[in-house]
Protein backbone atom coordinates (compact mmCIF):
# COMPACT_ATOMS: atom_id res chain seq x y z
CA UNK A 1 0.00 0.00 0.00
CA UNK A 2 1.31 3.47 -0.88
CA UNK A 3 1.60 6.03 1.93
CA UNK A 4 -0.20 9.34 1.34
CA UNK A 5 1.82 11.99 3.15
CA UNK A 6 0.12 15.13 1.85
CA UNK A 7 3.25 16.23 -0.03
CA UNK A 8 5.41 16.18 3.09
CA UNK A 9 8.65 14.29 3.59
CA UNK A 10 9.74 12.36 6.66
CA UNK A 11 12.32 14.38 8.61
CA UNK A 12 14.44 13.82 11.73
CA UNK A 13 16.78 16.36 13.31
CA UNK A 14 19.21 15.29 16.05
CA UNK A 15 20.85 17.84 18.34
CA UNK A 16 24.25 16.16 18.05
CA UNK A 17 24.11 16.28 14.23
CA UNK A 18 22.88 19.88 13.81
CA UNK A 19 24.68 23.06 14.58
CA UNK A 20 23.59 26.52 15.71
CA UNK A 21 24.38 29.42 13.41
CA UNK A 22 24.41 33.12 14.13
CA UNK A 23 22.99 34.12 10.77
CA UNK A 24 19.40 34.63 11.87
CA UNK A 25 17.02 37.50 12.38
CA UNK A 26 18.67 38.77 15.57
CA UNK A 27 22.45 38.94 16.26
CA UNK A 28 21.97 38.20 19.98
CA UNK A 29 20.45 34.79 19.15
CA UNK A 30 21.73 31.64 17.43
CA UNK A 31 19.44 29.43 15.36
CA UNK A 32 19.27 25.68 14.69
CA UNK A 33 17.07 24.62 11.78
CA UNK A 34 14.94 21.54 12.54
CA UNK A 35 14.42 20.52 8.88
CA UNK A 36 10.69 21.25 8.78
CA UNK A 37 11.02 23.83 6.00
CA UNK A 38 12.46 21.31 3.53
CA UNK A 39 10.12 18.51 4.60
CA UNK A 40 7.01 20.66 4.06
CA UNK A 41 8.18 22.49 0.93
CA UNK A 42 8.22 25.76 2.87
CA UNK A 43 4.70 25.55 4.28
CA UNK A 44 6.09 25.41 7.83
CA UNK A 45 9.36 26.10 9.57
CA UNK A 46 10.74 25.27 12.99
CA UNK A 47 13.96 26.04 14.73
CA UNK A 48 15.59 26.18 18.13
CA UNK A 49 16.71 29.66 19.14
CA UNK A 50 19.21 30.22 21.94
CA UNK A 51 20.77 33.31 23.48
CA UNK A 52 24.34 34.26 22.75
CA UNK A 53 25.76 34.64 26.30
CA UNK A 54 26.62 38.26 27.11
CA UNK A 55 24.72 39.67 24.13
CA UNK A 56 21.74 41.89 24.90
CA UNK A 57 18.57 42.62 22.98
CA UNK A 58 18.24 45.91 21.13
CA UNK A 59 14.53 45.95 21.99
CA UNK A 60 13.40 47.02 18.52
CA UNK A 61 9.72 46.86 17.63
CA UNK A 62 8.85 44.72 14.62
CA UNK A 63 6.14 42.52 13.12
CA UNK A 64 6.11 39.51 10.83
CA UNK A 65 4.12 38.82 7.68
CA UNK A 66 3.16 35.20 8.29
CA UNK A 67 0.13 33.04 9.09
CA UNK A 68 1.31 31.33 12.29
CA UNK A 69 4.00 31.85 14.93
CA UNK A 70 4.28 29.85 18.16
CA UNK A 71 7.08 30.06 20.70
CA UNK A 72 7.79 27.47 23.44
CA UNK A 73 10.55 28.14 25.98
CA UNK A 74 12.68 25.09 26.82
CA UNK A 75 15.32 26.74 29.02
CA UNK A 76 15.87 30.01 30.89
CA UNK A 77 13.57 32.98 30.40
CA UNK A 78 12.78 35.76 27.94
CA UNK A 79 10.67 38.92 28.18
CA UNK A 80 8.61 39.95 25.15
CA UNK A 81 6.41 43.04 24.87
CA UNK A 82 3.34 42.84 22.64
CA UNK A 83 1.18 45.57 21.18
CA UNK A 84 -1.89 45.93 23.41
CA UNK A 85 -0.77 43.06 25.69
CA UNK A 86 2.18 44.51 27.62
CA UNK A 87 5.29 42.67 28.76
CA UNK A 88 5.27 38.93 29.36
CA UNK A 89 8.07 36.94 30.96
CA UNK A 90 8.17 33.51 29.37
CA UNK A 91 10.11 30.86 31.26
CA UNK A 92 10.79 27.16 30.83
CA UNK A 93 7.47 25.58 29.83
CA UNK A 94 5.82 28.84 28.69
CA UNK A 95 4.15 28.98 25.30
CA UNK A 96 2.85 31.97 23.33
CA UNK A 97 0.92 32.21 20.09
CA UNK A 98 1.84 35.48 18.39
CA UNK A 99 -1.02 36.48 16.06
CA UNK A 100 -0.06 37.47 12.49
CA UNK A 101 1.16 41.05 12.28
CA UNK A 102 1.23 41.77 16.03
CA UNK A 103 3.87 44.38 16.86
CA UNK A 104 6.32 43.03 19.41
CA UNK A 105 9.85 43.21 20.70
CA UNK A 106 12.25 41.08 22.72
CA UNK A 107 13.12 43.13 25.81
CA UNK A 108 15.63 40.96 27.68
CA UNK A 109 16.58 37.33 28.25
CA UNK A 110 18.73 35.06 30.40
CA UNK A 111 22.10 33.97 29.04
CA UNK A 112 20.86 30.36 29.02
CA UNK A 113 17.57 31.10 27.21
CA UNK A 114 16.51 28.55 24.62
CA UNK A 115 13.18 28.23 22.82
CA UNK A 116 11.48 26.47 19.94
CA UNK A 117 9.68 28.53 17.33
CA UNK A 118 7.21 27.11 14.80
CA UNK A 119 6.13 29.32 11.90
CA UNK A 120 4.09 29.24 8.71
CA UNK A 121 5.18 29.81 6.08
CA UNK A 122 8.86 29.09 6.63
CA UNK A 123 9.95 32.12 4.61
CA UNK A 124 8.39 35.37 5.82
CA UNK A 125 9.08 39.09 5.95
CA UNK A 126 9.95 41.05 9.08
CA UNK A 127 8.95 44.69 9.20
CA UNK A 128 10.51 47.37 11.43
CA UNK A 129 7.74 49.08 13.40
CA UNK A 130 7.30 52.22 15.46
CA UNK A 131 6.47 51.78 19.13
CA UNK A 132 2.72 51.20 19.45
CA UNK A 133 0.66 54.02 20.94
Amino acid sequence: MTQKWNQQAFSVSHADASRFVGEGLRAFFEYRDLGIDGATKGKFGAHVIRAVPGEKSLGTWHSHELDFQMVYVTKGWVVFEYEGQGEHMLRKGSCVLQPPGIKHREVRHSDDMELIEVISPADFSTLDENEPK
